[in-house]
């Protein structure tokens, strides 16, 4: 079986987010998430030690879809028309092993509630490490896929989410608490 992804030090590559995703916070149930569409352009740099090799994305060109009524349903139903939440991703490094297929990426991004054209209250912060392994919060724990030859991969994080200052959003949230991410995806020669 060969590499999961281009192996070579500079290779440039392309992460690209499925369907079939899930994300979840708190207490509440989870969002069954089609993430398809999203991703970006990354390089997998030199070696870091033993087989893992950094790997770096650009948050500028990385697009990850907002969770809205096309893309993502609660408890079987989509969200109401006009509700949003817009993901803006900050960061998204970490490393790679091309021979197994597994990656551990350190994520931050910002997660803005948007009715129609409004912000209803600050974004809230998140910073997680994704993982092709498994993961272990107090709440949440989950299991990823490494890439294989053949298929997508599954990474997953937990990642504790701090109040983002709004009373309201804070309470009904339930903030502090965790959240969950499961994300199918392929990563692709570019």
């Amino acid at each position: 079986m060969g590499p999961a992804f281009p192996a070579q030090p500079g290779s440039p590559l392309r992460l690209v987010t499925l369907d079939a995703c899930r994300l979840v916070i708190g207490r509440y149930p989870a969002f069954r998430y089609d993430a398809r569409g999203g991703g970006g352009p990354g390089v997998l740099e030199g070696r870091t030690g033993g087989e893992d090799q950094a790997v770096r994305f650009s948050p500028a060109q990385l697009r990850i879809p907002p969770l809205d009524r096309r893309s993502a349903r609660l408890l079987g139903l989509p969200l109401p028309p006009g509700l949003a939440v817009a993901i803006q991703p900050e960061l998204l490094v970490g490393t790679a092993d091309p021979a197994a297929g597994s990656l551990r990426l350190r994520f931050q991004a910002r997660f803005q509630l948007i009715i129609g054209q409004h912000r209803l209250a600050p974004p809230l912060w998140i910073d997680t490490e994704l993982t092709t392994g498994s993961v272990q919060g107090r709440r949440h724990q989950a299991r990823g896929m490494e890439l294989g030859t053949a298929g997508p991969g599954v990474m997953v994080g937990v990642a504790l989410v701090e109040p983002c200052g709004a009373a309201w959003l804070d309470r009904f949230l339930g903030l502090p608490d965790e959240a969950l991410a499961v994300l199918r995806f392929r990563l692709e020669e570019s």
